[in-house]
């Protein structure tokens, strides 16, 4: 194996970082459990108004590791650290309100994670309050002033509305405002336009764009898209199957991806230049179950590439260009020489 490579980020002032981060569950009944390794070595840096956007198909583990920095899910293994400090692997309820403060959350769904009993007023009263941001005499003025800085104005048209009273867009907006109110260091979007017209997408993306350069923030952008992380960040990390396979600057990652599951990603992506059509791809298959992962590299079976050498170990995190790192035995400095298989060839092992 080679040499543990860290990428560090686009600027040098980290406010988050993790290293080795692991989450297993355990599922099954009472007749027995399996173990699932949702995700492991998560080596994760965001610096200081940085936008570090996590990609990757349904179920790679994207969603997981955000919820294992909310501390929605308690870590398995690794460590975190929030600007510096390490953040102990059990917190106290007062350390978790302390933590929640500085790490915040907008989830995909707007209709649901938006309590449709209470107002606009209510759902954002709340954060100053149990965070003790304002008094109950000026925690409404608060409230306007938060909501015309998230787009909606006049802000007396929406503070009484409850959530089933406005539009997606709008209800976005709102969960953005929630998780802005308590002044946090670092904001994680899990995919905040997916469940969002097209029309409107840009605009929320926008939106995130300002109040990052605005309040200072550092961002976790979490999406499928590759055109829309790229767009909205400073580097990027794709993920496959709970593991991080590419992390490198959005522009030199886009334009020309180094790992075969970045190359797969980028030929499947719809292009308008050619009615909309993906490039023709060598890959079949879906991302494998968690429970039988396949030995060595998780992408081996689908891979025109795969080799060996892929299934002898998970491989390292090697670095390819400045802070661009691949997790592929084909950028070992001693690589196989390996050409592309048969489009049948793949086929035919994706099946088996």
């Amino acid at each position: 194996m080679t040499q543990r490579t860290h990428v560090t980020p686009s600027n040098e002032r980290a406010v988050f970082v993790t290293r080795d981060l692991e989450k297993t569950f355990s599922v099954g009944s009472f007749f027995g459990s399996r173990k699932v390794p949702a995700v492991q070595c998560i080596d994760l840096t965001i610096g200081h108004r940085e936008v570090l956007g996590l990609v990757g198909e349904s179920g790679s583990g994207k969603s997981t590791v955000a919820r294992l920095i909310a501390r929605l899910y308690a870590p398995s293994g690794g460590t975190m650290q929030l600007a510096g400090e390490e953040i102990p692997a059990a917190l106290r309820a007062r350390e978790l309100l302390a933590y929640r403060r500085r790490v915040q959350m907008i989830f995909q769904d707007p209709f649901s994670s938006l309590n449709t009993v209470y107002p606009v007023s209510y759902i954002l009263q709340r954060p100053f309050l149990v965070h003790g941001l304002a008094t109950r005499q000026n925690v409404k003025e608060k409230v306007k002033a938060l909501l015309e800085r998230c787009g909606l104005k006049p802000a007396d048209r929406y503070i009484d509305k409850y959530p089933y009273e406005l539009s997606g867009g709008e209800r976005q907006r709102v969960g953005i405002a929630r998780a802005l109110a308590v002044e946090p260091e670092l904001i994680l979007a899990d995919e905040p336009t997916s469940m969002l017209d097209v029309s409107i997408r840009l605009d929320i993306m926008n939106l995130l764009l300002d109040l990052k350069e605005q309040e200072g923030l550092s961002l976790l952008f979490i999406t499928h898209d590759l055109a829309g992380a790229h767009y909205m960040s400073d580097r990027i990390a794709v993920m496959y199957a709970g593991r991080l396979m590419e992390v490198g600057p959005s522009t030199p990652l886009i334009r020309a991806p180094k790992h075969p599951y970045t190359q797969l990603l980028k030929r499947a992506a719809p292009k308008p230049e050619t009615g909309l059509e993906p490039d023709p791809i060598r890959s079949k298959g879906e991302v494998p179950d968690l429970t039988a992962l396949p030995p060595g590299c998780p992408f081996e079976p689908r891979c025109p590439f795969a080799h060996d050498r892929c299934r002898e170990g998970l491989p390292d995190l090697v670095e390819v260009a400045p802070n661009h790192a691949v997790r592929c035995v084909l950028y070992y400095p001693d690589a196989p020489q390996v050409q592309p298989k048969r489009l049948q060839d793949v086929m035919e092992a994706s099946q088996a």
